[in-house]
This record gives C-alpha cells, sequence and structure tokens, in this order.
C-alpha cells in the first residue's frame, strides 16, 4: 500500500509540471505568438533593465537574510551570502517542496562560516518575517483592487474573506511574537494527532519548536535587527510592484503605481495556489491573465509581464546554479563541513530530513 501511494505522489508530481507547460502553450497559441511577441518587442532592452533590478532585489534580500544572525559573521563573506541567495531562489523555483530544500542548500552553503545553529535560526526568521510582509503586500493589493476594479459582488465577498482571513494572520503573528504565543508548534502538534500524520509531523516539530523559538525570541533579542529585516523584506515586495509598473509601462500600458500594487498582491495569492505545481507553470500566467483583465489591462499584456518577469526568474536561476557548481566545486555533494556541536549536527539532520519529506525515525 506504501508503494502504491509513492507511485500515485511521484506520478502527479511528474503530471503537474507537463499540465502547467501544455496550459502556458494553450494560453499563447489562444492570445497570438504574434501578439505576445509584438507586446515583448515593445519591452526590448527594458528587460536587461529588468533583470538588473531582479539582481539588485537579490541583493536586498540578501542583506535582509544577514541582519537575521546574531553571532559574529565577519566570516562570511557577502559574495558567499549572495550566492547562497541566488542557489536557494532557483532551488526554490519548483514548488513547495523546492522551496525546503532551497533552505537547506542555503544553510549548507555557508559551511563554516558560520555556527550551523545560528545558519537554521537566522533562515527560519528570514523566511518568516518575509512571509509576515508578504502577507501585509496581499492585503494591501486586495485592498486597492476592491478600490480600483468593477468587481461582481460575489468576487468583492471573495476578495473580503481573504483579505480577511490573511488579517487574521497578520494579526495573530504579531501577538504571537509579542505574547511569545507558540501557534505553529501548537497547530503542528494538533495537525499531528490525524493518525494518518501522525509519523509525519512528529519528525519535524524539533525543527519546528526550534525555529518557532528563534522568531519568537529575535525581536526582544535584536530589535534592531528585527526591523532592518521587515524594513529591507518590504523594500523588497517594493521593488516586485516597481517591477510590476516598469514592464507594464515598457508596453505602453499606463497603471499607476496603486494598479501595480493591487496586481502584484493578487498575483501573490496565485503564487499561494500555484504551489504545488512546481515552476507554477501555467497557473502563473493564467493568474496574470486574469488578474490584467480585472484591473482593465489586456489579457495579452498580462501574459507578457507573467513572460517576462518569468524570463527574469530563470536567468537569475541560472545564475544561482552556477553559483551552486561553483561553490561546491572541490567539495562532495551532501559534505561542506558545518560548524557546531553534537546537538547541532542533529538539528541539522533533522532539517534534511524535514525539507526532504523523510520521517524521522
Amino acid at each position: 500500500m506504501r508503494r502504491i501511494r509513492q507511485l500515485i505522489w511521484i506520478s502527479c508530481r511528474l503530471f503537474l509540471p507537463l499540465l502547467g507547460a501544455g496550459l502556458l502553450a494553450y494560453m499563447v497559441f489562444r492570445t497570438g505568438p504574434g501578439a505576445v511577441w509584438k507586446q515583448v518587442h515593445e519591452v526590448g532592452w527594458g528587460l536587461a533593465v529588468i533583470i538588473m533590478l531582479g539582481g539588485l532585489a537579490q541583493l536586498v534580500k540578501t542583506w535582509a537574510w544577514r541582519q537575521t544572525f546574531t553571532c559574529d559573521i565577519n566570516a562570511l563573506s557577502w559574495s558567499r551570502s549572495f550566492g547562497a541567495q541566488l542557489a536557494s531562489d532557483a532551488v526554490g523555483q519548483f514548488g513547495f517542496a523546492g522551496k525546503l530544500i532551497g533552505e537547506g542548500l542555503r544553510v549548507s552553503m555557508l559551511g563554516t562560516a558560520v555556527p550551523l545553529a545560528d545558519a537554521i535560526s537566522s533562515s527560519a526568521i528570514d523566511g518568516g518575517l518575509h512571509t509576515f510582509t508578504a502577507a501585509v503586500v496581499t492585503v494591501l493589493g486586495i485592498t486597492a483592487t476592491l478600490l480600483l476594479a468593477p468587481l461582481p459582488g460575489s468576487w468583492r465577498v471573495y476578495a473580503l474573506l481573504v483579505a480577511a482571513a490573511l488579517i487574521a494572520v497578520v494579526g495573530l503573528a504579531g501577538g504571537a511574537v509579542a505574547s511569545r504565543w507558540q501557534l505553529m508548534g501548537n497547530a503542528a502538534r494538533a495537525i499531528g494527532r490525524l493518525p494518518w500524520l501522525y509519523k509525519f509531523v512528529t519528525g519535524k516539530l524539533p525543527v519546528i519548536d526550534s525555529a518557532e523559538c528563534n522568531l519568537l525570541t529575535f525581536y526582544r533579542d535584536d530589535p534592531a535587527g528585527f526591523y532592518a529585516n521587515v524594513m529591507l523584506n518590504s523594500l523588497w515586495h517594493a521593488m516586485a510592484i516597481l517591477e510590476v509598473y516598469l514592464i507594464l509601462h515598457f508596453m505602453g500600458t499606463r497603471i499607476g503605481v496603486v494598479g501595480a500594487c493591487a496586481l502584484e498582491g493578487l498575483t501573490k495569492v496565485v503564487n499561494l495556489v500555484g504551489v504545488v505545481s512546481p515552476g507554477n507553470f501555467g497557473t502563473y500566467e493564467g493568474g496574470n491573465i486574469l488578474i490584467a483583465s480585472l484591473l482593465g489591462v489586456s489579457g495579452t499584456a498580462g501574459l507578457t509581464l507573467a513572460l517576462c518577469r518569468r524570463a527574469r526568474a530563470m536567468f537569475w536561476a541560472a545564475v544561482g546554479a552556477a553559483c551552486v557548481a561553483i561553490m561546491r566545486r572541490g567539495t562532495p555533494v551532501g559534505k561542506f563541513e558545518v560548524k557546531g556541536d553534537d546537538k547541532d549536527l542533529s538539528l541539522h539532520n533533522a532539517c534534511i530530513r524535514a525539507a526532504s519529506g523523510v520521517p524521522c525515525d
């Protein structure tokens, strides 16, 4: 029975990317390759600007991550941390599992520059605060959409429900940090009571508890680093909004900064829905067409916007893959030396298992 479930899981993981690629091809031909190419041609050399902006955003993200280290990072060069960030982002393109493995890769590529426990802690803190700021941007985007777009009554209700849910999540997160509530750990334990999820969740509780403890205490231990990370992550999201605005501007579409904020906020919802599909192929482009239409922008412009942003992501993913190859040169895969005691190494092994989806014994 277990082998049958594994075969079904593998088949689904292989089928979803093919389905997404087919959906993408269908949308391109449905829109018209000539119309799409015309829009891409209008962007022209502006795509180079978008790629450079993407590189600057990666630098900002690396800077935000470096603020979460509570140990001495003089031995951690900017080039190594930037390469680790690019590599993590490259692997993170492949859905939820890719993001988990990418975080593990980011930690392992630091080598002996920082203690392992601090590397794992900083990755968890940065990921948590990045998600928090993304939720805020999503709420702002939905609010802007409600103000700008002539949505039908049912769509407005759905948008308000999503916004309310996100506001509740943001409020709970803020309350958890202020009062040190262990929301993630308690939620995981509640889910682990289900018989078919008990073994899977139990093996990951040490990682969840450690990450949540570090996140809850970071605000009091290093308030300057906390606020610096929040500000830099917010700047990263602002650069994503600027990217949307610039691409549409290059295509001759005037949407305004508020409209770009609405489009980026709703795109984050699409990314959340499409996280089950590796690469988010098809769903990302289709979501952009739908969102663009809601905001009065042509579907062709929405599809071209998605393709330009994917081209930027693929460029920096290729750079990230090159960073992995360069930084691992002469080091066997999975054999990076880490600095830490037996407790740190145990936590490292637990994180690797959590990222790969292997239950802990």
